[in-house]
């Protein structure tokens, strides 16, 4: 695994990333470990393979897999109208721009919003750091994201009319609502007792208890040209930041347990959480002939433009993004992945039967450096496997 140690250690030394945490899996075992460089710069305290990070939107996973348990249980359908459950998602309307006084146009929406299309980005509801238009219109309401889901009337409009595009947005936010009206209980309890608890994911979860606030890793910003330099912040902790879309806390170890009860349809260690037809119907694209994954940034210090697949065509699944072609020296068509706002992300490769990932602790997002080592990662992981 040298070569894998020498990808990491580079990459710190070079100061493309101040500190790294990598880890992947054949499903059965962990494979490669490792951790490199700093929490923060010059803080004098290292990276360990227990660091805990924020992980954002690699929440999205672990809220499809909560989601996906109901819906086997006959609880909800994947295109029941979540309108019925939520009032909020009952009456959407569609932001058609700005009149002449600035003021925005909105209209009645055609179509529900259903548990499918909101797994999917397909719902109409859009992240305002990739969408103009979002960002201009959540100025203009002073209202905050988690201010949105509070009341019916403060519900941020959709972008399009659910069904006929994609955008990435803040569909899992809202289908963590949903499952909240369902079970009675909170996102964060439910996903703790049904998902994080029986995986023995015993350092992930969307509080930061004392335990986990002493391994927090530190946080970075690239700045324009290019230096990093660290980035202070502190985490909302009130009960309706539990957002399904973003927010826990995890350390590497912990997210490839979820990679291997995945890559092992649905079980791991004995406990089963999922069926595997569940699973497989998860990794399945679900918006047919639209395309997904590319993102063109609205907030530069948040997010560069990310395209993960350059010139693929790729599709999403509840919860994934797919690539649906092999990549050369990397992982198979059919796999699964997607990414937390920090720079942190993984990927399983059913095919392959292998999985990683790769945590940093950096803004914006996608950013060029960081996703060339998770890349150097992931080729060396591959060429390991072959030996």
């Amino acid at each position: 695994m040298t070569a894998i140690d020498q990808v990491l250690q580079d990459a710190v030394a070079r100061g493309d990333v101040p500190g790294v945490i990598a880890m992947a899996t054949d499903g059965k075992d962990i494979t490669y470990q490792g951790a490199f460089g700093e929490r923060e710069l010059a803080g004098g305290r290292p990276m360990q393979l227990d660091t805990v990070c924020w992980i954002h939107s690699m929440t999205k996973a672990i809220t499809g897999a909560c989601l996906m348990q109901l819906v086997e249980q006959g609880r909800i359908g994947l295109d029941d109208d979540c309108g019925r459950l939520v009032p909020a998602l009952a009456n959407p309307r569609v932001l058609d721009g700005f009149d002449a006084n600035d003021k925005p146009i909105l209209r009645p929406a055609r179509g529900a919003i259903t548990l499918r299309r909101l797994m999917t980005h397909t719902s109409g509801f859009v992240y305002d750091n990739w969408n103009a238009d979002m960002l201009r219109y959540n100025r203009m309401t002073g209202l905050s994201r988690v201010q949105t889901f509070a009341r019916p009337e403060d519900c941020q409009p959709l972008s399009f009319d659910p069904g006929t595009a994609w955008h990435y947005g803040i569909g899992l936010e809202w289908a963590g609502k949903v499952l909240e009206a369902i079970t009675g209980t909170s996102l964060d309890d439910y996903m703790q007792a049904n998902v994080l608890r029986p995986l023995g994911m015993a350092s992930t979860g969307y509080r930061l208890t004392p335990a986990i606030r002493e391994r927090l890793s530190g946080v970075h910003q690239r700045r324009p040209d290019g230096r990093l330099e660290v980035s202070t912040f502190d985490a909302p902790q009130r009960p309706e930041d539990f957002m399904g879309g973003g927010g826990l806390y995890s350390t590497a170890g912990d997210y490839l347990r979820f990679i291997r009860m995945v890559l092992n349809g649905g079980s791991l260690d004995g406990v089963r959480l999922l069926k595997p037809e569940t699973i497989e119907e998860m990794g399945r694209n679900h918006i047919g002939g639209l395309a997904a994954g590319v993102l063109k940034t609205a907030s530069p210090a948040m997010s560069f433009d990310a395209d993960l697949f350059p010139g693929m065509s790729c599709g999403w699944g509840l919860s994934y993004l797919i690539n649906p072609d092999d990549l050369p020296g990397r992982r198979a068509g059919g796999s699964l992945t997607w990414a937390g706002l920090r720079n942190s992300y993984f990927w399983i490769d059913p095919k392959s039967g292998i999985g990683g990932t790769l945590f940093t602790q950096i803004l914006p997002f996608a950013d060029p450096k960081t996703i060339a080592v998770y890349e150097a990662f992931e080729r060396e992981i591959y060429r390991a496997a072959r030996r």
